[in-house]
């Protein structure tokens, strides 16, 4: 007979979107399902396990009553020490969770870990609706989903989470290249990607995808940028968001690097690899953001079609500068030192730079590898 699982208090999940920052988390199930994938260290060594139905229940209900006592002890100056309520103990991950809720205005919530739509579609459906009826204001319910769970649930389905809040979908497509999603072990094509995004869009939700530039390494940049842009072009999600290739020191692909079986591209490369990437985007109506610590560009932000030029100017600004020019630019990005291209045409933050490069020993012939070490301090 099978063990019933006891519940151990309210939960979170090790990651979220950043654009969900000040969202409350509510976690539906445990680590990632599929947990290949050679670029991500997030799950490796863990076991996926769905959480019990009534334990989700259960922590939306608990964090709703520490959300009400929080409102009202600011409503009427009552102290909030050692409050729990009837019958549980103090339960600090969910004060924890109600604060940064309050503290966001109480706008969105995400649905945790890295495929919570796994479940049956009935219970997530059931799911969503307990959340309207706790937190009927909120503006935003979204969740992280793998396509290939997606391309299986049905349309109408879809539709009626759509219709019980769930209303932004997080899909990392990474690549839109046959050849490099089977490379990195996503689990997924080119086809698949499309099909999955065009069901979320049908579903009358909002679609993230994510493309990640340099995940095809120097042997399959060009063919990164333009098959991923050519599956957005098909989808025409709502928001393209940008992730550059980072090395975590547990993902597989890193070793793969350090054995010498996969061919990273720097920030000359991995740039020139955006720039072809934008240029292919047609037709689409997406906004695009670069909206995360490991992008060099952070000024590739506006809406297609209208910003396509704007979005591409500081990528080729980068591109034509001369080598040391590049040097100061991207260790000085990465150092926090620079926020954009013109930075460099301002004396002060041109010094800051310069003095980041002397710190680390930084050179035109070691740039890459030096900012591999700083960036180790984002991942």
């Amino acid at each position: 007979m099978k063990k019933v699982e006891e519940y151990k208090g309210f939960e979170q999940g090790p990651i979220r979107p950043p654009s969900e920052a000040e969202s409350l988390l509510i976690r539906i199930s445990r680590n990632c399902p599929w947990n290949r994938c050679t670029f991500c260290p997030v799950y490796k060594g863990t076991t996926f396990s769905l959480r019990p139905v009534e334990h989700v229940l259960r922590d939306i209900d608990t964090v709703k009553w520490y959300v009400d006592a929080i409102l009202d002890a600011r409503r009427t100056g009552s102290s909030l020490e050692n409050i729990a309520p009837p019958g549980q103990q103090q339960d600090n991950y969910a004060i924890n969770g109600a604060y940064n809720f309050i503290s966001g205005g109480m706008k969105s919530i995400f649905l945790q870990d890295g495929n919570s739509l796994i479940i049956k579609p009935d219970d997530l459906i059931r799911i969503l609706r307990h959340l309207r009826q706790a937190f009927p204001n909120v503006e935003r319910v979204t969740s992280y989903a793998r396509s290939h769970t997606i391309a299986r649930i049905s349309d109408d389905h879809l539709a009626q989470m759509a219709e019980a809040g769930l209303n932004r979908i997080h899909i990392g497509m990474e690549s839109g290249s046959d050849e490099v999603l089977k490379m990195v072990k996503k689990g997924t094509d080119k086809a698949t990607q499309i099909h999955a995004g065009k069901k979320i869009k049908r579903a009358g939700m909002q679609l993230s995808e994510y493309y990640m530039p340099g995940l095809g390494g120097k042997s399959l940049w060009q063919e990164n940028a333009e098959e991923t842009a050519d599956a957005l072009n098909q989808i025409n999600p709502d928001f393209i968001r940008l992730r550059t290739l980072a090395m975590p020191t547990a993902a597989p692909l890193t070793q793969q690097f350090r054995n010498n079986e996969f061919d990273k591209m720097g920030e000359v490369d991995t740039s020139r690899e955006l720039l072809l990437f934008l240029e292919s985007l047609d037709g689409i109506t997406s906004a695009v953001r670069s909206d995360h610590v490991l992008n060099l560009f952070p000024e590739v932000d506006g809406v297609l079609p209208g910003d396509k030029e704007q979005m591409m100017r500081p990528v080729r600004e980068f591109l034509e500068l001369e080598p040391e020019e590049q040097l100061l630019f991207c260790i000085g990005r990465r150092t926090h030192r620079i926020s954009s291209i013109g930075d460099l045409k301002n004396p002060v933050t041109r010094d800051y730079a310069q003095q980041m490069c002397d710190q680390f020993g930084a050179r035109v012939d070691n740039m890459d590898q030096v900012i591999d070490r700083i960036m180790q301090r984002y991942i």
